[in-house]
């Protein structure tokens, strides 16, 4: 400035001096003006630099959010092909499964179409079967009533051999007599000791005296009229001790309810028609020592063991017994 001052009082110079001065000061303005203008050139490129780096590092945020976002879908679509993979599979395994299914499925309509034929081909052989049933139904029917009656007539037994066992025993304790009674069988034991003694067939005289009181009181009962109809034999059994061999004592045995039989049909207490009964229905058998009396030690009671047994059979009574079986069976079966 001082250098513009001192020009300006320099005195007389011609206009060279003066225009380079303005030129100077033109080219100084010209240069502040550029240097002005590279200055805001300059803060402008920076400015715009820095917007555009921020713009850049947020794009470039953005690109690395999208990035993370682009490989998290790639995971996602990877485990998605994994699973589609483990779903094919499946579905690979399921297809499977049915076309088994599928031929399962034609091997039971298969099945089916055998079992209806075989039920067609049953149903016919059934309805064969019904005709014949039919045809057994009314002989059964006939066999049915049959057995009923067969039925009542057991029950008439054993109402009557129910009701001769419970009059003969009424009857020989009223008479005073020692014999013992069977209630199943009717069965009747005479006290052994006063009939024989041992290995012999002779009957004591205390036998004879109570087969006379015996007899009658038994014939008295078994030749009612109102059981005349069933009893069908009075049997006189004779038993041994169990002292000598079997055919020994079956001799005895034998001889011993001979002499029973004979002394029975001979007493005087009886009248004549009781003597015809007591022969057409007498039997006298020897049964050795097959079935001996024992004694509470298990020993053989060998007095007890030389004894008479009366027994009386019904009529048809072994017949009647194996109906009564075969109804019991039929019975048990839910046949009847």
């Amino acid at each position: 400035m001082q250098s513009r001052r001192r020009i300006r009082r320099a005195p007389g110079g011609g206009d060279n001096g003066a225009h380079w001065i303005s030129y100077s000061d033109m080219m100084a303005s010209l240069l502040l003006v550029f240097v002005l203008a590279v200055v805001y050139s300059v803060y402008q490129y920076y400015s715009m630099l820095e917007i555009k780096t921020k713009q850049l590092n947020e794009q470039q945020a953005e690109l690395d959010r999208a990035t993370i976002t682009l490989v998290q879908r790639e995971e996602e679509l990877e485990a998605a092909n994994v699973t589609l993979m483990g779903k094919q599979e499946e579905l690979a395994a399921i297809q499977i499964q049915l076309d088994q299914q599928e031929n399962e499925l034609h091997a039971a309509q298969d099945a089916l179409k055998t079992k209806e034929e075989e039920q067609a081909a049953l149903q016919l052989q059934l309805a064969t079967q019904a005709d014949a049933l039919a045809a057994m139904q009314s002989v059964l029917e006939a066999q049915r009533a049959e057995m009923l009656t067969y039925q009542r007539r057991i029950d008439d037994m054993v109402g009557v051999r129910s009701r001769i066992i419970q009059e003969l025993s009424r009857a020989l304790t009223d008479a005073n007599l020692g014999a013992s009674v069977d209630k199943t069988t009717g069965d009747i034991v005479l006290e052994s000791t006063v009939f024989f003694d041992s290995n012999s067939y002779n009957i004591k005289e205390e036998g004879k005296q109570l087969l006379s009181r015996f007899l009658p009181v038994y014939l008295g009962v078994l030749t009612r009229p109102e059981y005349a109809d069933y009893v069908g034999e009075i049997v006189i059994e004779g038993h041994t001790d169990t002292a000598g061999s079997y055919l020994t004592n079956l001799r005895l045995s034998q001889n011993r309810a001979l002499s029973v039989a004979e002394y029975c049909l001979q007493l005087p207490s009886l009248s004549r028609i009781q003597i015809t009964q007591l022969q057409n229905l007498l039997t006298a058998k020897g049964r050795s020592y097959s079935d001996p009396i024992y004694k509470a030690d298990g020993t053989v009671d060998m007095d007890a063991s030389r004894r008479v047994e009366f027994k009386f059979r019904l009529k048809d009574a072994e017949m009647i017994e194996e109906m009564n079986r075969i109804l019991t069976q039929m019975e048990a079966t839910g046949t009847n």
